[in-house]
């Protein structure tokens, strides 16, 4: 082989070495790009399931484990008033080891020493419900201390396992509001039970709901109405504070009350909601319902007119007043004095037909409009009403309604003449529900003015805030019995409305059965023991909604001070 050949053939073996390798380099990256292309497949595909899960389908079940078991309720400042935390229980399970035994000791020795970790429990029962070898809750909720010295006992049938209890931070306050949830974790009563799938559902749960609660006002209110019970000897309370103009309910209260957070023990029969649940004889808070239906219907044209205000005889019956006012009473005078006399004239010439139509717009023929599951129908005549019926429910009698009623009333009688429902959800700046017309602007205005007279001049002066100008009205009505109307029993209400000159909240206090003490100075009427509750609720929560005092201020009422004198009554 010549010299020439042998170089070409090297030449020509490199030339297919370097193919070869440019060949296998070139597959290898090929390669990894489609190993790179598939992973970037697989991660883009679960990106986009995640997204879809997250836009259509609520939470990942990859996430729902971080959530709460349920949701949390919180006031409308974000304060909690209801959350869900891990606990560990007690149980039971005596087939644990086996066939044998299902205690190391005796029952006796185990329930005396459960009995030492829980004073509360009875030996003999727990020693009962051992020795029965069923298996179950010894007790729903302990602490982790506890569970240590259970565990020390060294008795494998006692068995903790952690769930999830539901915990209420402010104890009893809003509890009628709230509600509790049951031991198979179920809202029951108040929002709990209204929002009871949102706060269980993944999709929704780790969204606290809001509500229109203040937790400030609420303590303020509840705080008053215990201290007005104490005061008279009440048997119980009920108070509401209102938006006028939304119909949010910024605190609402039944006293007493009850934990949630011992609902298994004393103070479960305390779940009846007087607000919502309890309808009611009013008394002369209806008064000035009357009187602005009349204004309205131009039946009151001239306040300054003169009714008689002697005995009102209809029929076999009389209509009298609690005292003798002298011989005639215009209607400042009437309501500043609470004449049922006269009230019951304006009704009279008013007539049944448009009192009745006033009232159903006010909704005083429905169930009182809220989310809570317990509300109470009120009680009232359903047909034409006969003339003594539309005279008595004129000044309060003859009709029962939830002071919730009276607070939405209230409501439109201050704000224009508009009726909202109440509701305990935080409304958003825009989205107040649609309200319905009662009266007119004018005589809104005017009803402003006599409720504001009622108290600078009249029985609602010891809520006289100075500087809030508020305004309102008393009401004591004696209670129905099997025999009658109970002289010594009697529901006494003051429905305000507070600042008078631009009317913003409504404050509802209500006294079931208070008795005449030292403090209120023998007397049981709602001017000494209802008035005075508000006069001391305005105060506290007024600052912190945004209305200070201001004795520069005041709704003018000049052209009705000359019509009246001094009031005195109720």
């Amino acid at each position: 082989m010549t010299a020439i050949t042998v170089s070409t053939a090297i030449s020509t073996g490199r030339v297919e070495l370097v193919n070869v390798r440019q060949r296998s380099l070139l597959v290898a990256k090929w390669r990894v790009l489609w190993v790179l292309a598939l992973f970037a497949l697989i991660a883009g595909s679960a990106l986009l399931r995640i997204v879809y899960l997250g836009l259509f389908e609520g939470a990942p079940p990859t996430f729902a484990g971080l959530l709460p078991d349920r949701g949390d309720i919180v006031d409308r400042n974000g304060v909690p008033l209801a959350r869900a935390f891990p606990a560990y229980a007690l149980w039971y399970n005596p087939k644990v080891l086996g066939d044998g035994p299902p205690l190391v000791k005796s029952p006796a020795e185990v329930a005396a020493a459960l009995v030492r970790i829980f004073p509360d429990e009875d030996v003999e029962a727990l020693t009962a419900r051992l020795a029965a070898g069923k298996p179950g809750y010894l007790r729903r909720r302990i602490l982790p201390e506890d569970a240590n010295r259970i565990h020390a006992l060294g008795e494998p049938a006692l068995e903790f396992p952690r769930e999830n209890e539901r915990f209420y931070p402010q104890g009893s306050m809003a509890a009628h509001v709230l509600g509790f949830v049951d031991a198979e974790g179920h809202g029951q009563v108040g929002m709990e039970q209204v929002y009871d799938r949102h706060l269980r559902d993944p999709a929704t749960r780790g969204t606290p709901s809001v509500l229109s609660i203040d937790a400030r006002v609420q303590g303020a209110l509840e705080d008053e109405l215990s201290r007005g019970m104490q005061l008279s000897n009440a048997k119980g309370a009920a108070g509401v504070i209102l938006d006028v103009d939304s119909g949010e309910v910024l605190a609402l209260a039944s006293l007493p009350s009850f934990n949630p957070n011992l609902i298994d023990n004393a103070g479960s029969g305390n779940i009846f909601n007087r607000v919502t649940n309890e309808v009611y004889e009013l008394g002369s808070v209806i008064k000035p319902i009357t009187v602005a239906s009349a204004i309205d219907a131009g039946v009151v044209t001239d306040l300054a007119k003169r009714w008689p205000a002697g005995p009102l005889h209809v029929g076999k019956f009389t209509i009298h007043d609690h005292e003798n006012f002298g011989a005639s009473l215009n209607v400042p005078e009437a309501l500043i004095h609470s004449s049922n006399i006269v009230t019951a004239q304006v009704g009279d010439q008013l007539g049944g037909v448009r009192l009745k139509a006033a009232m159903e717009r006010l909704g005083f023929n429905e169930r009182p409009h809220i989310e809570l599951p317990a509300r109470g129908f009120p009680l009232w005549h359903k047909g034409e009403w006969p003339r003594l019926t539309t005279m008595t429910v004129s000044f309060g009698h003859g009709i029962a309604l939830t002071p919730l009623h009276l607070a939405c009333a209230y409501a439109a009688l201050v704000n224009g003449g508009v009726w909202h429902p109440a509701t305990l959800e935080k409304v958003a700046p825009g989205h107040v529900a649609p309200g319905r017309r009662v009266w007119t602007a004018s005589t809104s205005a005017r009803m402003r003015q006599l409720l504001r007279l009622i108290v600078s001049d009249g029985t609602g002066r010891k809520a006289n805030a100075p500087g809030f100008r508020i305004g309102g009205k008393t009401g004591s009505a004696e209670k129905p019995g099997a025999g009658g109307y109970r002289k010594n029993a009697l529901i006494t209400t003051f429905a305000a409305a507070f600042p008078m000159d631009h009317p913003r909240y409504v404050v509802i206090a209500t006294l079931d059965e208070p008795q005449g003490t030292q403090a209120t100075s023998g007397q049981r009427t709602a001017a000494w023991n209802a008035a005075p509750v508000v006069g001391r609720v305005v105060p506290r929560i007024g600052p912190l909604l945004g209305v200070m005092p201001d004795a520069a201020r005041d709704i003018d009422i000049s052209d009705l001070r000359p019509l009246v004198g001094n009031g005195e009554g109720e």
